[in-house]
């Protein structure tokens, strides 16, 4: 038989399934939370199913109704308790269980709804192992609940409850594999809630939080760095922003629509990042100011409601939406016409040029501050820019450029179609060191969407150095242009920044100097969850039937009481001794990888100075305390 025939044979009536909705999500999750994980990421599912939850029961404080909203973590249960309109009794089943189900696809129930897809609670009890919803209505309640998504009770009883919505749900351990809830992720989140949300207390454990300035409150809290000026905190109609510099490098903005925390921007970004940069420049009358300049070191946040919005995935980290609303209803002919407001651009834009404008001209100290700040990023960017001029011209001559980086074929910057979206996810850079490491990797890599960048030693380290020092270092310049981000962060050529050095002293502290790098000059990098360490393995451990990759001593003694005789263990020192065959694994579709992350209350510039600044008495008692010896890691002879 044919390999076509054998194809068709296999291919009948008995293939087709149609999945009950829950079920789908089961097999499913990534399409509708985005990533699994343990808890250990601000992104991991767990918390995005929190983030369905407590979101249903913002929409009802949004709509008007109820003023606390109670949270309570006991181990990997968690409640949520609200005091709002309680979900019609009589649709508690269809509101839990069946998808694209919801009160908010009516604008007049849900007029600033985060969501409108009918989907959020529906992914929470369908990857939860138990789940249970309870609605309070008019002194009566009326339950569901399941297990794994199935509904295995429900009903209807008498209730002394204030009116309102509890849900109870444990996460799926079977999808979520030895989850933790973090406390303090949970914490920033409920803060950010609250923040968008002035008036609403939220109870988290027992713990209060309330904020009575919004955003300013947020920009406040989270400064790492002090503010160069007090913060602008301006506010209208569906509308709020604040806007400070500090003294660090590159930008840290907040974007939130309908109180969702928008981590990847979206729209409205893009609109308030566009509108300070002119509204400045023209306020100075100063046409040779750069968006760069004017952003270069600012800190601030914008949240703004619209109507039925619509993001870019079922994860809502990133907005879509053209207009502040949009409304399609059919002609008597069949075909469509909208109903359409103001683009989100021109609105964001109308408020800072106006607002913003007029804050500058009341606070006049202000204005200097800030024009301050502005001449001195202008001043020094011109600088590096003729810098980096002469070191473009240098590496040509040299082609040091091409020797350095085996690029891939495609990039993140490409414009890629939506089918091919996927790919550009994808695409990687591992900065090494070394010819042999460099080599192996090269060897080995996918190289559709995997670069290598090679170090050659330990980089500068960037920590007490200037940007015009920087700029002056051939091996960083360099690596600037591999990742294409010496003139602006949407050039940016590769979604995954891999740093991957050998698991020793030498290759620890060139780790550290490529990071401070980023910490210190493109902290939006790490901000923005494009920066990771590779992991690669301490041990192999082998017998005449299988061959274990271990990434710490625990793995390796997990692996050895599974073990029969002959054991052989070898102990990895260097990212050259591992085999290419066997380094091809390490870097493809199961690349352990942890991410560089900045806590939302630490100071880069405190983290820098522990680390890479003065030697001091605390560093060496936290190296004391934290080092292990070789021996600790040496081989055990079985």
């Amino acid at each position: 038989m044919s390999e076509i025939a054998e194809n068709k044979a296999g291919y009948t009536a008995e293939s087709i399934q149609t999945l009950e909705s829950l079920e789908h999500v089961r097999r499913r999750p990534g399409m509708y939370i985005g990533r699994l994980g343990n808890g250990d990421d601000p992104g991991d599912g767990i918390y995005v199913l929190l983030k369905e939850t407590v979101d249903n029961s913002i929409d009802e404080f949004a709509a008007g109704f109820g003023k606390t909203i109670r949270i309570s973590i006991v181990g990997r249960q968690v409640t949520v308790r609200d005091y709002g309109r309680g979900i019609p009794l009589e649709k508690v089943v269809d509101c839990t269980s069946m998808m694209n189900t919801s009160g908010k696809f009516d604008s007049k129930s849900y007029k600033r709804s985060v969501g409108l897809n009918g989907v959020g609670s529906k992914a929470v009890n369908a990857l939860s192992s138990s789940y249970r919803a309870e609605s309070y209505r008019n002194g009566e309640c009326s339950y569901a609940e399941y297990a794994k998504g199935v509904l295995i009770d429900s009903g209807r009883m008498k209730t002394s409850e204030k009116d309102g919505t509890q849900v109870t749900f444990t996460p799926d351990e079977d999808l979520f594999n030895g989850f933790e809830f973090r406390m303090e992720i949970v914490t920033s989140m409920v803060k950010n809630y609250t923040y968008l949300n002035k008036g609403l207390t939220i109870s988290l454990n027992g713990e209060s939080h309330v904020s009575r300035e919004g955003l300013l409150d947020l920009i406040n809290d989270k400064l790492s760095e002090p503010a160069l000026y007090p913060p602008i905190h301006l506010e209208g109609p569906d509308l709020e922003v604040v806007i400070t510099h500090g003294n660090g490098n590159g930008e840290s903005i907040a974007s939130f629509v309908n109180g969702q925390n928008t981590r990847d921007g979206g729209t409205h970004l893009a609109a308030f990042r566009e509108a300070v940069a002119k509204t400045v420049r023209e306020f100075f009358s100063n046409k040779d100011y750069t968006s760069e300049d004017v952003r270069q070191g600012i800190v601030g946040a914008i949240s703004i409601k619209i109507q039925e919005p619509n993001f870019e995935g079922q994860t809502k980290t990133k907005l879509g939406s053209t207009y502040l609303w949009e409304t399609m209803s059919k002609n008597e002919d069949g075909s469509a016409s909208f109903d359409r407001g103001p683009t989100i651009r021109s609105f964001v834009n109308d408020f800072i040029k106006t607002n913003l404008d007029n804050y500058l001209h009341i606070h006049k100290e202000t204005a200097a501050l800030m024009q301050e700040k502005i001449s001195a990023s202008e001043q020094e960017r011109k600088e590096i820019a003729g810098i980096q001029k002469k070191s473009k011209e240098r590496g040509k001559k040299t082609s040091v450029y091409n020797k350095k980086l085996k690029d891939c074929r495609i990039h993140y910057n490409d414009k890629l179609p939506a089918s091919r979206q996927a790919e550009a996810e994808l695409t990687s850079i591992f900065i090494t060191e070394g010819l042999s490491a460099s080599g192996t990797i090269t060897l080995v890599r996918d190289a559709h969407t995997q670069a290598v960048f090679s170090l050659r030693g330990k980089p500068l380290n960037c920590y007490k150095g200037s940007r015009k020092q920087i700029a002056e270092n051939e091996e960083l310049h360099l690596l600037t242009a591999a990742l294409g981000v010496e003139d602006d962060m949407d050039n940016l050529r590769y979604n995954n920044i891999i740093v991957a050095t050998d698991a020793d002293d030498d290759g620890m502290h060139i780790r550290m100097l490529v990071i401070t790098f980023f910490m210190k000059y493109y902290p939006d990098l790490i901000r923005g969850g494009h920066v990771y360490i590779l992991q690669t393995p301490l041990f192999r451990v082998k017998d005449k039937k299988k061959t274990v990759y271990c990434y710490s001593r625990e793995e390796k003694e997990e692996a050895l009481k599974k073990m029969k005789s002959g054991v052989q263990i070898t102990r990895f020192k260097g990212l050259g001794e591992i085999s290419s065959d066997e380094f091809r694994h390490f870097i493809g579709k199961d690349m352990r990888l942890d991410q560089v992350s900045i806590g939302e209350d630490e100071s880069l510039a405190d983290i820098m100075e522990f680390y890479m600044g003065d030697n001091t008495i605390d560093r060496q008692n936290f190296i004391r305390q934290n080092l292990r010896s070789e021996k600790e890691l040496e081989d055990i002879e079985v």
